[in-house]
C-alpha cells in the first residue's frame, strides 16, 4: 500500500496530513494518482484541482507528472515552495 503525504493547503483541503491507499493497478503515474485521488471526493477535487499548483515527491525525490508511482511508494504532494 502507498503512503501518501499531504501537506500545507493540500492537506488543509483534504482534511488529513496522510493515508495509506491501494493504487489502482491502472493508475501507473503520478498524474494519474492525481486523477483518481481527485475523484474520491469533494475534498479531494477541491485539493487538486489546480494540478499545475502543487509539487509531488516519490520516496523523496521531486518528480514530474509522468513518473511511475507503485503500492510501495511514499507519494508527497505540497504547493511550490517560495522564500524571500
Amino acid at each position: 500500500m502507498a503512503q501518501l503525504l499531504y501537506f500545507s493547503w493540500v492537506r488543509e483541503t483534504i482534511g488529513k496530513s496522510e493515508e495509506t491507499v491501494e493504487i489502482p493497478k491502472d493508475v501507473t503515474t503520478v498524474s494519474a494518482l492525481i486523477r483518481y485521488l481527485a475523484t474520491q471526493s469533494d475534498n479531494y477535487a477541491r485539493a487538486f484541482e489546480k494540478r499545475d499548483a502543487i509539487r509531488v515527491a516519490v520516496n523523496q525525490v521531486h518528480v514530474k507528472a509522468e513518473h511511475s508511482v507503485t503500492n510501495a511508494d511514499e507519494i508527497a504532494f505540497f504547493p511550490p515552495v517560495t522564500g524571500g
